[in-house]
């Protein structure tokens, strides 16, 4: 019979090929198949439409290490149907995304954004800056896993007050208090920043719309590095039209790449950025933490010891 396929959907450094080998001695590890080969997978580390009819074919395939936290573009059902299990990369970009709202957040309140357009212009426009003070600000992090923690746990040392969404407003440490999400059209009135960093579920789709930034301060900051369906665009771009909200900061949209004729390139309180907030330094090894402990519990007893996902829940 055949050896049973690991098989990396991207290339790792050979070192890594190394250590997956010495974990599962009994398994073949590849980068690249032949169509006789894709039957023989069991592991799939990431996933590609372009092998996906295939490997859900074979009965050999029991799981997939997504190499993203997010799975919502993952055949869930698929996998539900056929007992495949699935693990993601939660964690791995927790401090890197934390990074990009805190510079996001100095970015305004210091008014570095608008110095940047004024020097293209060679203006020396002072007195027109915009600041404020971020210490002080109470920030709403809709979305209390490891990216969330990972912020409460940055931002607080520079003075700010961190509260928590989750599903059922449990306590997580770090947060002075978190809240249920059905309660978040209750809480965003008494925010100065609110920041989305939910997965893309049936339950969390188009969760930030009219109700929710019409409830906002008109000085708030909206700022999402999530999933863009969380976000009814459409209002999103009423909201900031009419001025319900001061200030967002998108780094995910429900279209990737943002349509030129979006009406969010045009806004000059809107700063775009081409979903980076999670590009990591030194990714392949903190993945590869994941997926070794995953591999070993594995070859183990067929169990996943890090970043299970509920297929049902998406998350």
């Amino acid at each position: 019979m055949t050896k049973p396929i690991i098989f990396l959907q991207r290339e790792f450094r050979e070192e890594f090929s190394d250590k997956i080998q010495a974990v599962a001695p009994d398994y073949q590890v590849k980068t690249e198949l032949t169509e006789d080969e894709l039957p023989a997978v069991e592991i799939s580390v990431g996933w590609s439409k372009k092998f996906s009819e295939q490997l859900l074919t074979s009965d050999r395939l029991k799981w997939v290490q997504s190499i993203s936290a997010g799975v919502d573009y993952l055949p869930l059902n698929d996998f539900s149907d056929r007992d495949i299990l699935l693990s993601n990369g939660s964690g791995i970009h927790a401090l890197s995304i934390s990074e990009h709202i805190i510079g996001v957040l100095l970015g305004y309140y210091r008014g570095l954004n608008q110095s940047v357009k004024n020097q293209e212009q060679k203006i020396w426009g002072q007195d027109a800056i915009h600041y404020d003070q971020l210490a002080g600000k109470n920030l709403l992090v809709v979305g209390t896993g490891h990216i969330g923690q990972q912020l409460s746990k940055s931002i607080r040392s520079l003075g700010v007050n961190t509260y928590g969404i989750n599903t059922t407003g449990h306590p997580v440490e770090g947060f002075t208090e978190t809240y249920s999400i059905k309660n978040l059209s209750k809480i965003v009135s008494e925010m100065d920043i609110v920041v989305g960093i939910l997965p893309g579920t049936h339950e969390t789709y188009h969760i930030f719309n009219s109700d929710i930034f019409e409830k906002m301060k008109k000085s708030a900051i909206f700022i999402n590095v999530g999933r863009g369906d969380t976000v009814h665009t459409k209002e999103l771009i009423t909201a900031l039209g009419e001025k319900h909200i001061a200030f967002a900061a998108l780094d995910v949209f429900e279209e990737e790449p943002l349509p030129k004729e979006s009406p969010l390139w045009n806004f000059e309180n809107v700063l775009i950025t081409p979903h980076i907030s999670g590009l990591t330094v030194d990714f392949q090894n903190k993945f590869m933490k994941i997926f070794l402990a995953n591999l070993k519990s594995y070859v183990a007893n067929k169990e996943l010891s890090v970043n299970q996902v509920e297929l049902k829940r998406g998350y």
